[in-house]
């Protein structure tokens, strides 16, 4: 089976981590893994397949993170990714919203440990490609140590060896996902007895993490960290990620020089038809807390939407950033 180095991921974001998104924060980070939007198993199925499976080959590693609870669409959806050319395929049990749980997606799958496991057992037949799981510690109802201890290890024995945990319960009614983010406590501690109890598996440690030193602090318990919405409105901190975590040589390398980079990208994309904001909406928070940054998000979050010039408008920000 490939093997996948998790040592530091970003977190599945809806709406955020598409592949425009991939492409730009893989020009900082070289070892990072990304992940994918979660995309359902209907959307692949009997959707546009090919756009929720296309990715540029400079995004590797890359993993597909899917939503659903039908072992055998789950399956059929995990052959399609091995065969697109994705390093790891993940299941969604962490998504707390009142739409995926109608649809048994998400967090609700906690209560339902079983087929969590015959889901993981069925993606796994056929694919040389890792299957892991990103999940709560618990919902309420089912929030016990035990029952996180059942779930964890009816899912181990079907296979799954790489759990991503988000040290916090899901509250499925009442709160929004926002506030599923917020709200509940972060147990860290709950999570470290999950790594005590389950010591040969991979344990990755989600939730609330927002710089490269709490990354390393938590890399001496956890075999690894996920970074969400920190690592999306702050990127630049992605690059020290190769260094400080991974032992790589730093690399001496300025935001205008990752943006001159990206401006091939962006060039095609509008030349295919598409619009240059699809790709400048994601680079925003490259620039923060100097000179200059402030009017380099005001013209490509408002600017490059009125003008029919948008290279012009790029250009412009990025030699707003003097070299930065």
């Amino acid at each position: 089976m490939n093997t996948v180095n998790r040592r530091f991921s970003v977190a599945p974001m809806m709406d955020w981590t598409d592949h425009h998104c991939r492409y730009f924060l893989r020009l900082i980070s070289k070892r990072a893994l990304l992940y994918t939007e979660m995309v359902t198993t209907g959307a692949i199925l009997y959707g546009d397949s090919a756009r929720f499976l296309r990715h540029d080959q400079s995004e590797h590693p890359v993993a597909l993170q899917l939503g659903g609870s039908n072992p055998v669409d789950l399956a059929a959806c995990t052959k399609m990714a091995a065969a697109a050319g994705f390093d790891e395929v993940n299941l969604n049990v962490g998504c707390p919203s009142d739409r995926v749980q109608n649809n048994m997606i998400g967090a609700c799958l906690m209560a339902h440990p079983q087929l969590v496991a015959d889901c993981v057992k069925q993606m796994q037949d056929g694919v040389d490609i890792p299957v892991t799981v990103k999940h709560r510690i618990g919902i309420n109802g089912r929030d016990s140590y035990a029952e996180l201890c059942d779930f964890v290890g009816k899912v181990r024995d079907a296979g799954c060896t790489s759990f991503t945990v988000h040290a916090r319960i899901a509250i499925l009614e009442g709160l929004s996902p926002k506030e599923n983010r917020d709200i509940p406590p972060l147990r860290y501690d709950i999570a470290a007895q999950l790594k005590d109890d389950f010591p040969d598996l991979e344990i990755i440690l989600n939730g609330g993490i927002k710089t490269l030193e709490q990354c390393a602090e938590q890399l001496h318990t956890f075999d690894g960290v996920m970074i969400g919405r920190e690592a999306y409105h702050n990127p630049w901190l992605l690059s020290e990620v190769d260094h400080q975590l991974f032992g790589d040589a730093l690399r001496e390398i300025t935001r205008t020089e990752i943006l001159e980079q990206l401006r091939p990208y962006l060039l095609a994309h509008i030349a295919q038809g598409g619009k240059a904001t699809h790709i400048t909406r994601h680079i925003l928070g490259l620039a923060q807390g100097f000179p200059g940054a402030r009017r380099f998000r005001q013209l490509l979050s408002a600017d490059i939407y009125k003008t029919d010039e948008p290279m012009r408008i790029y250009d412009q920000a990025v030699a707003g950033l003097e070299g930065r």
